[in-house]
């Protein structure tokens, strides 16, 4: 009986290692799921492919931002494009800031946005109508270009603005009231090219004759229209002819204008179309009488313009200037 009793039956040895097998699983099921649940908490991504796929586009997202700023930080080139405002902002700035003293600098803003330029009083005019440095030093070889009897033709007042630019020079166009009146845009047409207006009576007559009453209307109506177009009154006189006699100088003076004739003439309105070498006849009268101050009369002819720049190169040629007659001082002396 004892021997009975201490031998385990075959079948419930097999049962016990079952249950053992089965503890061993239970207990490898719960030891994996421990591990797996450590590492979820860790946030550890070896274990998971999807967690990796998660995790990088989070880095990207996150370093993109960075690595822009540091850029913007480094070169402005770099901002991005709401960062561009402040710039068109600061360029509005600069510019504003870089015209202001083209409109004060010299005195008042002229037309067109342009500084209205200072010129000094340099020269004045004797008695023999030349031009006079005012101070020992000044240049005196200078020469004053006029143009009498204009407004007439586009054309011609072109031309010859195009040569007076060409060489840098200054003239006064003396023009007629009547013609004013015909044609105002030629006279706007002077002013905007950067002629000088000058007043040569209403209507051309000859006025050493003729009572103060007349002489003042032919002056002072020329005074008037061309204020009225151009804004200026003109500051210098020609009478026609050459012939102002005492009351038009008089009435010169009380309207603050320069009287003047001329020293040189070019004898440019003896000349006729269909005349031929009528460039070289122009250079010669003038240079035939040519001297340090030579205040020269000239006209609004077609033939004239022609001649300007052979005229005026042959002139720099023997070492003249011409002279801005914003320089010339509006009283005789």
């Amino acid at each position: 009986m004892l021997s009975v009793r201490g031998k385990i039956p075959a079948h419930t040895a097999k049962q016990k290692e079952s249950e053992m097998k089965k503890v061993g699983k239970a207990t490898s099921v719960l030891l994996l799921s421990a591990l797996l649940l450590a590492a979820c908490s860790n946030g550890g991504t070896s274990g998971s492919p999807a967690a990796e796929a998660t995790a990088q586009p989070t880095a990207a997202a996150t370093q993109a931002p960075t690595e822009t700023s540091a850029q913007a930080s480094a070169s402005p080139a770099a901002s991005p494009a709401p960062e561009t405002a402040p710039a068109r902002t600061s360029g509005t700035e600069g510019s504003a800031a870089a015209s202001a003293p083209q409109a004060t600098e010299g005195g008042e803003a002229a037309a067109g946005g342009e500084a209205a330029a200072e010129v000094p009083l340099l020269y004045h005019m004797n008695k023999n109508y030349d031009i006079v440095p005012n101070e020992e030093g000044t240049e005196k070889k200078v020469i004053l270009l006029t143009f009498d009897d204009g407004p007439k033709d586009a054309a011609t007042i072109n031309s010859l603005m195009d040569t007076l630019d060409k060489h840098q020079a200054k003239a006064i166009f003396f023009v007629n009231g009547y013609r004013v009146k015909e044609h105002p845009e030629l006279l706007k047409l002077i002013r905007d090219r950067g002629g000088i207006i000058g007043n040569h009576s209403w209507d051309h007559i000859v006025l050493k004759d003729k009572s103060y009453t007349e002489v003042k209307k032919q002056i002072e109506d020329v005074q008037n229209i061309v204020k009225e177009i151009t804004g200026s009154a003109p500051q210098f006189f020609r009478p026609p002819h050459g012939a102002g006699g005492d009351v038009g100088k008089k009435v010169a003076a009380e309207n603050n204008l320069l009287y003047m004739t001329w020293s040189v003439g070019s004898l440019d309105w003896e000349m006729k179309e269909q005349d031929s070498g009528k460039t070289a006849k122009l250079v010669t009268n003038v240079t035939g009488q040519l001297h340090s101050g030579s205040n020269i009369l000239m006209h609004e002819l077609s033939w004239t313009a022609e001649a300007l720049d052979t005229l005026l190169t042959t002139l720099e040629g023997k070492g003249y200037s011409f002279v801005d007659p914003r320089s010339i001082e509006l009283k005789m002396r």
